[in-house]
Protein backbone atom coordinates (compact mmCIF):
# COMPACT_ATOMS: atom_id res chain seq x y z
CA UNK A 1 0.00 0.00 0.00
CA UNK A 2 2.87 2.38 0.83
CA UNK A 3 4.44 1.78 -2.58
CA UNK A 4 1.10 2.56 -4.25
CA UNK A 5 0.84 5.77 -2.20
CA UNK A 6 4.42 6.70 -3.15
CA UNK A 7 3.96 6.60 -6.92
CA UNK A 8 3.53 10.31 -7.56
CA UNK A 9 6.22 11.24 -4.98
CA UNK A 10 8.74 9.02 -6.76
CA UNK A 11 7.78 10.31 -10.20
CA UNK A 12 7.89 14.01 -9.30
CA UNK A 13 10.42 14.60 -6.54
CA UNK A 14 12.63 11.70 -5.57
CA UNK A 15 13.79 9.89 -8.66
CA UNK A 16 15.51 7.22 -6.61
CA UNK A 17 15.14 3.66 -7.79
CA UNK A 18 16.28 2.14 -4.47
CA UNK A 19 13.23 3.48 -2.60
CA UNK A 20 11.09 0.40 -3.36
CA UNK A 21 14.01 -1.94 -2.59
CA UNK A 22 14.52 -0.27 0.80
CA UNK A 23 10.82 -0.50 1.68
CA UNK A 24 10.83 -4.21 0.77
CA UNK A 25 14.09 -4.81 2.69
CA UNK A 26 12.56 -3.16 5.72
CA UNK A 27 9.46 -5.35 5.33
CA UNK A 28 11.71 -8.42 5.16
CA UNK A 29 13.27 -7.28 8.43
CA UNK A 30 9.79 -7.06 9.94
CA UNK A 31 8.99 -10.62 8.82
CA UNK A 32 12.23 -11.86 10.44
CA UNK A 33 11.44 -9.86 13.57
CA UNK A 34 7.93 -11.25 13.98
CA UNK A 35 8.99 -14.87 13.43
CA UNK A 36 12.09 -14.67 15.68
CA UNK A 37 12.29 -17.38 18.33
CA UNK A 38 15.47 -16.12 20.00
CA UNK A 39 17.15 -12.82 20.90
CA UNK A 40 19.78 -12.95 18.13
CA UNK A 41 17.23 -13.29 15.31
CA UNK A 42 15.11 -10.64 17.01
CA UNK A 43 18.03 -8.21 16.90
CA UNK A 44 18.94 -9.03 13.29
CA UNK A 45 15.33 -8.53 12.19
CA UNK A 46 15.13 -5.25 14.10
CA UNK A 47 18.32 -3.89 12.51
CA UNK A 48 17.34 -4.98 8.99
CA UNK A 49 14.02 -3.18 9.48
CA UNK A 50 15.52 -0.05 11.05
CA UNK A 51 18.53 0.57 8.79
CA UNK A 52 16.31 0.68 5.71
CA UNK A 53 13.93 3.04 7.53
CA UNK A 54 16.72 5.50 8.41
CA UNK A 55 17.68 5.79 4.74
CA UNK A 56 14.07 6.14 3.55
CA UNK A 57 13.42 8.91 6.10
CA UNK A 58 16.21 10.98 4.52
CA UNK A 59 15.34 10.00 0.94
CA UNK A 60 14.37 13.54 -0.12
CA UNK A 61 18.00 14.68 -0.21
CA UNK A 62 17.33 18.27 -1.31
CA UNK A 63 15.05 18.91 1.67
CA UNK A 64 16.74 19.98 4.92
CA UNK A 65 13.80 18.71 7.01
CA UNK A 66 13.96 15.25 5.45
CA UNK A 67 17.71 14.99 6.06
CA UNK A 68 17.23 16.16 9.64
CA UNK A 69 14.45 13.58 10.15
CA UNK A 70 16.72 10.78 8.90
CA UNK A 71 19.58 11.89 11.16
CA UNK A 72 17.40 12.23 14.27
CA UNK A 73 15.85 8.85 13.62
CA UNK A 74 19.27 7.26 13.08
CA UNK A 75 20.91 8.68 16.23
CA UNK A 76 17.98 7.85 18.53
CA UNK A 77 17.43 4.49 16.79
CA UNK A 78 21.07 3.54 17.36
CA UNK A 79 20.68 4.45 21.03
CA UNK A 80 17.59 2.26 21.36
CA UNK A 81 19.28 -0.64 19.57
CA UNK A 82 22.14 -0.37 22.04
CA UNK A 83 19.74 -0.49 24.98
CA UNK A 84 17.95 -3.50 23.51
CA UNK A 85 21.25 -5.30 22.90
CA UNK A 86 22.45 -4.51 26.41
CA UNK A 87 19.20 -5.92 27.82
CA UNK A 88 19.50 -9.02 25.62
CA UNK A 89 23.08 -9.62 26.79
CA UNK A 90 22.00 -9.35 30.44
CA UNK A 91 19.12 -11.78 29.85
CA UNK A 92 21.58 -14.19 28.22
CA UNK A 93 24.05 -13.72 31.08
CA UNK A 94 21.50 -14.60 33.76
CA UNK A 95 19.71 -17.43 31.93
CA UNK A 96 22.52 -18.94 29.82
CA UNK A 97 20.35 -19.08 26.69
CA UNK A 98 19.04 -16.76 23.96
CA UNK A 99 16.11 -18.97 23.00
CA UNK A 100 12.69 -17.69 24.14
CA UNK A 101 11.58 -21.14 25.36
CA UNK A 102 14.87 -21.57 27.27
CA UNK A 103 14.57 -18.12 28.83
CA UNK A 104 10.98 -18.90 29.91
CA UNK A 105 12.17 -22.10 31.62
CA UNK A 106 15.00 -20.25 33.45
CA UNK A 107 13.07 -17.07 34.23
CA UNK A 108 10.68 -18.47 36.80
CA UNK A 109 12.81 -17.23 39.71
CA UNK A 110 12.57 -13.49 39.04
CA UNK A 111 16.31 -12.92 39.49
CA UNK A 112 17.00 -9.17 39.96
CA UNK A 113 19.64 -9.14 37.19
CA UNK A 114 17.18 -10.72 34.79
CA UNK A 115 14.62 -8.03 35.63
CA UNK A 116 17.20 -5.34 34.77
CA UNK A 117 17.85 -7.07 31.45
CA UNK A 118 14.09 -7.20 30.83
CA UNK A 119 13.77 -3.44 31.51
CA UNK A 120 16.45 -2.59 28.92
CA UNK A 121 14.97 -5.05 26.42
CA UNK A 122 11.51 -3.52 26.77
CA UNK A 123 12.94 0.02 26.59
CA UNK A 124 14.40 -0.81 23.17
CA UNK A 125 11.05 -2.20 22.00
CA UNK A 126 9.14 0.80 23.44
CA UNK A 127 11.30 3.05 21.26
CA UNK A 128 10.29 1.11 18.17
CA UNK A 129 6.57 1.45 18.92
CA UNK A 130 7.19 5.13 19.92
CA UNK A 131 5.67 4.68 23.36
CA UNK A 132 6.23 7.35 26.05
CA UNK A 133 8.92 8.07 27.38
CA UNK A 134 10.74 6.92 24.20
CA UNK A 135 8.52 8.90 21.83
CA UNK A 136 10.57 12.07 21.38
CA UNK A 137 11.71 11.26 17.81
CA UNK A 138 8.21 10.62 16.46
CA UNK A 139 6.74 14.10 15.76
CA UNK A 140 9.95 15.44 14.20
CA UNK A 141 10.55 12.39 12.02
CA UNK A 142 6.91 12.22 10.90
CA UNK A 143 6.91 15.90 9.98
CA UNK A 144 10.31 15.91 8.26
CA UNK A 145 10.11 12.67 6.28
CA UNK A 146 8.32 12.70 2.90
CA UNK A 147 4.59 12.04 3.43
CA UNK A 148 4.44 8.55 1.77
CA UNK A 149 7.38 7.54 3.97
CA UNK A 150 5.56 8.85 7.04
CA UNK A 151 2.59 6.67 6.04
CA UNK A 152 4.94 3.67 6.05
CA UNK A 153 6.47 4.66 9.43
CA UNK A 154 3.04 5.08 10.99
CA UNK A 155 1.81 1.65 9.91
CA UNK A 156 4.18 -1.24 9.14
CA UNK A 157 7.00 -0.91 11.73
CA UNK A 158 4.38 -0.36 14.44
CA UNK A 159 2.74 -3.70 13.61
CA UNK A 160 6.07 -5.54 13.65
CA UNK A 161 7.28 -3.92 16.87
CA UNK A 162 3.98 -4.49 18.71
CA UNK A 163 3.82 -8.09 17.54
CA UNK A 164 7.36 -8.81 18.75
CA UNK A 165 6.68 -6.89 22.00
CA UNK A 166 3.72 -9.20 22.63
CA UNK A 167 5.68 -12.26 21.62
CA UNK A 168 8.72 -11.52 23.82
CA UNK A 169 6.62 -10.63 26.88
CA UNK A 170 4.30 -13.64 26.64
CA UNK A 171 6.64 -16.40 25.40
CA UNK A 172 10.03 -15.49 26.93
CA UNK A 173 8.95 -13.98 30.27
CA UNK A 174 5.65 -15.57 31.35
CA UNK A 175 7.25 -16.51 34.70
CA UNK A 176 7.94 -12.89 35.68
CA UNK A 177 4.72 -11.40 34.38
CA UNK A 178 4.26 -9.17 37.43
CA UNK A 179 7.50 -7.33 36.65
CA UNK A 180 6.90 -6.62 32.96
CA UNK A 181 3.21 -5.95 33.53
CA UNK A 182 4.13 -2.95 35.70
CA UNK A 183 6.33 -1.54 32.93
CA UNK A 184 3.68 -2.06 30.24
CA UNK A 185 0.93 -0.50 32.40
CA UNK A 186 3.07 2.61 33.04
CA UNK A 187 4.11 2.97 29.39
CA UNK A 188 0.52 2.45 28.23
CA UNK A 189 -0.89 5.05 30.64
CA UNK A 190 1.78 7.62 29.76
CA UNK A 191 1.34 7.07 26.00
CA UNK A 192 -2.45 7.41 26.10
CA UNK A 193 -2.33 10.59 28.18
CA UNK A 194 0.50 12.31 26.29
CA UNK A 195 -0.87 11.26 22.90
CA UNK A 196 -4.24 12.80 23.78
CA UNK A 197 -3.09 16.07 25.33
CA UNK A 198 0.00 16.90 23.23
CA UNK A 199 -1.92 16.66 19.96
CA UNK A 200 -4.35 19.44 20.95
CA UNK A 201 -1.94 22.29 20.18
CA UNK A 202 -0.64 20.95 16.85
CA UNK A 203 -1.10 22.90 13.61
CA UNK A 204 0.68 20.46 11.25
CA UNK A 205 -1.41 17.43 10.24
CA UNK A 206 1.61 15.07 10.18
CA UNK A 207 2.65 16.08 13.69
CA UNK A 208 -0.92 15.54 14.81
CA UNK A 209 -0.84 12.03 13.28
CA UNK A 210 2.44 11.42 15.15
CA UNK A 211 0.90 12.22 18.53
CA UNK A 212 -2.18 10.28 17.50
CA UNK A 213 0.00 7.22 16.78
CA UNK A 214 1.70 7.55 20.20
CA UNK A 215 -1.75 7.51 21.81
CA UNK A 216 -2.85 4.52 19.75
CA UNK A 217 0.23 2.53 20.74
CA UNK A 218 -0.77 3.23 24.34
CA UNK A 219 -4.26 1.83 23.65
CA UNK A 220 -2.82 -1.28 21.96
CA UNK A 221 -0.49 -1.91 24.93
CA UNK A 222 -3.54 -1.99 27.24
CA UNK A 223 -4.25 -5.42 25.72
CA UNK A 224 -0.70 -6.61 26.36
CA UNK A 225 -0.83 -5.34 29.95
CA UNK A 226 -3.70 -7.76 30.56
CA UNK A 227 -1.23 -10.59 29.90
CA UNK A 228 -3.98 -12.97 28.78
CA UNK A 229 -4.91 -14.68 25.53
CA UNK A 230 -7.83 -12.24 25.15
CA UNK A 231 -5.42 -9.36 25.64
CA UNK A 232 -3.06 -10.63 22.94
CA UNK A 233 -6.04 -11.07 20.61
CA UNK A 234 -7.10 -7.49 21.39
CA UNK A 235 -3.63 -6.16 20.49
CA UNK A 236 -3.72 -7.93 17.10
CA UNK A 237 -7.24 -6.78 16.24
CA UNK A 238 -6.35 -3.24 17.31
CA UNK A 239 -3.17 -3.02 15.24
CA UNK A 240 -4.84 -4.41 12.09
CA UNK A 241 -7.62 -1.82 12.33
CA UNK A 242 -5.10 0.92 13.18
CA UNK A 243 -3.14 0.21 9.97
CA UNK A 244 -6.28 0.54 7.83
CA UNK A 245 -7.23 3.83 9.52
CA UNK A 246 -3.71 5.23 9.21
CA UNK A 247 -3.17 4.34 5.55
CA UNK A 248 -6.58 5.78 4.65
CA UNK A 249 -5.81 9.01 6.51
CA UNK A 250 -2.44 9.35 4.78
CA UNK A 251 -4.04 8.75 1.37
CA UNK A 252 -6.11 11.86 2.13
CA UNK A 253 -3.14 13.86 3.45
CA UNK A 254 -1.31 13.03 0.18
CA UNK A 255 -4.35 14.27 -1.77
CA UNK A 256 -4.06 17.70 -0.14
CA UNK A 257 -2.23 19.51 -2.92
CA UNK A 258 -2.85 22.89 -4.49
CA UNK A 259 -1.02 23.75 -7.74
CA UNK A 260 1.27 20.77 -7.12
CA UNK A 261 2.30 22.03 -3.67
CA UNK A 262 1.53 19.71 -0.71
CA UNK A 263 -0.57 21.25 2.07
CA UNK A 264 0.31 20.10 5.59
CA UNK A 265 -1.37 22.69 7.80
CA UNK A 266 -4.59 21.65 9.56
CA UNK A 267 -6.18 24.97 8.52
CA UNK A 268 -5.90 23.85 4.86
CA UNK A 269 -8.74 21.35 5.49
CA UNK A 270 -11.21 24.23 5.91
CA UNK A 271 -14.32 23.84 3.75
CA UNK A 272 -13.16 20.55 2.21
CA UNK A 273 -16.76 19.24 2.25
CA UNK A 274 -17.71 21.84 -0.38
CA UNK A 275 -14.75 21.42 -2.72
CA UNK A 276 -14.27 17.61 -2.33
CA UNK A 277 -17.34 16.12 -0.57
CA UNK A 278 -16.26 12.46 -1.01
CA UNK A 279 -12.77 13.06 0.40
CA UNK A 280 -14.22 15.04 3.32
CA UNK A 281 -16.72 12.25 4.07
CA UNK A 282 -14.04 9.53 4.12
CA UNK A 283 -11.67 11.65 6.21
CA UNK A 284 -14.46 12.37 8.69
CA UNK A 285 -15.12 8.62 8.93
CA UNK A 286 -11.40 7.90 9.54
CA UNK A 287 -11.24 10.61 12.22
CA UNK A 288 -14.38 9.29 13.95
CA UNK A 289 -12.86 5.81 13.77
CA UNK A 290 -9.54 6.99 15.24
CA UNK A 291 -11.54 8.62 18.03
CA UNK A 292 -13.31 5.27 18.63
CA UNK A 293 -16.87 6.22 17.67
CA UNK A 294 -19.16 3.18 17.10
CA UNK A 295 -20.03 1.45 14.76
CA UNK A 296 -16.73 2.21 12.93
CA UNK A 297 -13.76 -0.16 13.03
CA UNK A 298 -11.77 1.92 15.54
CA UNK A 299 -14.42 1.38 18.21
CA UNK A 300 -14.02 -2.41 18.02
CA UNK A 301 -10.24 -2.18 18.43
CA UNK A 302 -10.66 -0.23 21.66
CA UNK A 303 -13.53 -2.45 22.80
CA UNK A 304 -11.38 -5.62 22.62
CA UNK A 305 -8.38 -4.19 24.49
CA UNK A 306 -10.46 -2.50 27.21
CA UNK A 307 -12.53 -5.66 27.77
CA UNK A 308 -9.33 -7.69 28.18
CA UNK A 309 -8.00 -5.14 30.70
CA UNK A 310 -11.25 -5.19 32.71
CA UNK A 311 -11.30 -9.00 32.81
CA UNK A 312 -7.73 -8.93 34.17
CA UNK A 313 -8.73 -6.46 36.88
CA UNK A 314 -6.84 -3.47 35.39
CA UNK A 315 -9.73 -1.07 36.00
CA UNK A 316 -7.62 2.10 36.37
CA UNK A 317 -5.96 1.43 33.03
CA UNK A 318 -9.32 0.93 31.28
CA UNK A 319 -10.86 4.06 32.85
CA UNK A 320 -7.86 6.26 31.97
CA UNK A 321 -7.98 4.80 28.45
CA UNK A 322 -11.63 5.74 28.00
CA UNK A 323 -11.01 9.26 29.36
CA UNK A 324 -7.96 9.67 27.07
CA UNK A 325 -10.19 8.62 24.14
CA UNK A 326 -12.60 11.42 25.03
CA UNK A 327 -9.79 14.01 25.12
CA UNK A 328 -8.40 12.63 21.85
CA UNK A 329 -11.82 12.93 20.22
CA UNK A 330 -11.54 16.71 20.65
CA UNK A 331 -8.71 17.20 18.17
CA UNK A 332 -10.18 14.75 15.66
CA UNK A 333 -13.56 16.48 15.78
CA UNK A 334 -11.89 19.87 15.37
CA UNK A 335 -10.76 18.81 11.88
CA UNK A 336 -14.27 17.55 11.05
CA UNK A 337 -15.63 20.94 12.17
CA UNK A 338 -13.10 22.72 9.91
CA UNK A 339 -14.08 20.58 6.91
CA UNK A 340 -17.83 20.97 7.30
CA UNK A 341 -18.42 24.40 8.87
CA UNK A 342 -15.59 26.69 7.73
CA UNK A 343 -15.20 28.57 4.45
CA UNK A 344 -13.07 26.82 1.78
CA UNK A 345 -9.67 28.38 1.04
CA UNK A 346 -9.54 27.14 -2.57
CA UNK A 347 -9.92 24.06 -4.76
CA UNK A 348 -7.46 21.16 -4.53
CA UNK A 349 -5.72 19.37 -7.39
CA UNK A 350 -7.68 16.34 -8.68
CA UNK A 351 -7.14 13.10 -6.76
CA UNK A 352 -4.86 10.51 -8.31
CA UNK A 353 -6.12 7.03 -9.20
CA UNK A 354 -3.74 5.17 -6.85
CA UNK A 355 -4.78 7.34 -3.89
CA UNK A 356 -8.44 6.70 -4.72
CA UNK A 357 -7.79 2.95 -4.74
CA UNK A 358 -6.15 2.94 -1.29
CA UNK A 359 -8.83 5.29 0.05
CA UNK A 360 -11.66 3.09 -1.27
CA UNK A 361 -10.21 -0.15 0.17
CA UNK A 362 -9.37 1.27 3.62
CA UNK A 363 -12.56 3.38 3.76
CA UNK A 364 -14.88 0.45 3.03
CA UNK A 365 -13.02 -1.73 5.57
CA UNK A 366 -13.30 1.02 8.18
CA UNK A 367 -17.02 1.76 7.68
CA UNK A 368 -18.28 -1.81 7.08
CA UNK A 369 -16.05 -3.71 9.52
CA UNK A 370 -18.95 -4.22 11.95
CA UNK A 371 -20.94 -6.12 9.28
CA UNK A 372 -18.51 -9.05 9.19
CA UNK A 373 -15.68 -8.83 11.77
CA UNK A 374 -15.33 -12.62 12.14
CA UNK A 375 -12.34 -13.30 9.80
CA UNK A 376 -10.06 -10.77 11.52
CA UNK A 377 -11.20 -11.61 15.05
CA UNK A 378 -10.84 -15.39 14.58
CA UNK A 379 -7.42 -15.00 12.91
CA UNK A 380 -6.28 -12.82 15.85
CA UNK A 381 -7.67 -15.39 18.29
CA UNK A 382 -5.72 -18.23 16.64
CA UNK A 383 -2.53 -16.18 16.60
CA UNK A 384 -2.98 -15.25 20.26
CA UNK A 385 -3.57 -18.91 21.18
CA UNK A 386 -0.20 -19.87 19.66
CA UNK A 387 1.58 -17.69 22.26
CA UNK A 388 0.18 -19.67 25.22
Amino acid sequence: MTLILSRSYLAEQAKIFEYAILVLLSTTGMMVLISAGDLIMLYLGLELMSLALYVVAASNRDNAKSTEAGLKYFVLGALSSGMLLYGASMVYGFTGTVNFAGIAAEAKTGNIGLVFGLVFLLAGLCFKVSAVPFHMWTPDVYEGAPTPVTAFFASAPKVAALAVFTRVALTAFPGIMMQWQQIVVFVSLASMVLGSFAAIGQTNIKRLMAYSSIGHMGFALVGLAAGTQEGAQGVLVYIAIYVAMTLGSFAIILTMKRNGQPLESISDFAGLSRTNPAVAFFFAMFLFSLAGVPPLAGFFGKFYVFMAAIKSGLFVLAVVGVLASVVGAFYYLRIVKLMYFDEPTGALDPMRVELRTVLAVTGVFNILFFVYPAPLVSAASLAAKSLF
